[in-house]
């Protein structure tokens, strides 16, 4: 039973996400952080403050699924990102794909809630 947005799966796994983010981003050179490593953290940030706040905003069902359709927009912005600090070598090959495929998993459930909330 879904009480509050902390019970939402979609919730929990993008607060893990954002704090693994913000504790990789504290290795970037210190040029870079309020660069990339800002940006990145911004973005990470965004998606379960978006959940909490458009949960908040859940008796209107399109609101909520505005919301939702922002933390994708911030998924993708996670993509380019995570591509440029690849390229950049901040981030091992291996942690970037675990990181890629994180947040395509969580795109998905947001997708797939998206669709299904009513």
């Amino acid at each position: 039973m879904i009480k509050t947005y902390k019970d939402l799966e979609v919730y929990q796994i993008s607060y893990k996400l954002a704090l693994i983010v913000h504790q990789m981003t504290e290795q970037f050179p210190k040029y870079e952080t309020y660069e990339i490593g800002s940006q990145l953290r911004r973005a990470a940030l965004s998606i379960p403050l978006n959940i909490a706040e458009g949960y908040g905003k859940k008796e209107s069902a399109k609101e909520f699924k505005r919301f939702l359709n922002m933390t994708l927009g911030s998924c993708n912005e996670i993509y380019v990102l995570l591509d440029m600090i690849k390229d950049l070598e901040y981030i091992e090959k291996d942690k970037y794909e675990e990181l890629v495929k994180s947040y395509e998993m969580l795109g998905k459930r947001i997708y797939v809630l998206m669709k299904r909330w009513q």
